[in-house]
């Protein structure tokens, strides 16, 4: 369980640090708003994915 959310918190931090650099240089409002509502559905999927446990649904 803990390897799950060491490398999930470390998976989202990258997605997170590649999606900003790229927000900086395009700087297109529906691109910042896209990356919003994804970022978002991908913590939410992951506090969903760790609190179901290694035993799934």
């Amino acid at each position: 369980m803990g390897i799950t959310i060491i490398t999930g918190i470390i998976g989202i931090a990258l997605l997170f640090a590649f999606v900003g650099f790229m927000l900086i240089w395009v700087k297109a409002l529906p691109l910042i708003i896209i990356a919003v509502i994804t970022g978002a559905m991908v913590v939410y999927d992951f506090v969903q994915t760790v609190r179901a446990g290694e035993s799934g649904v």
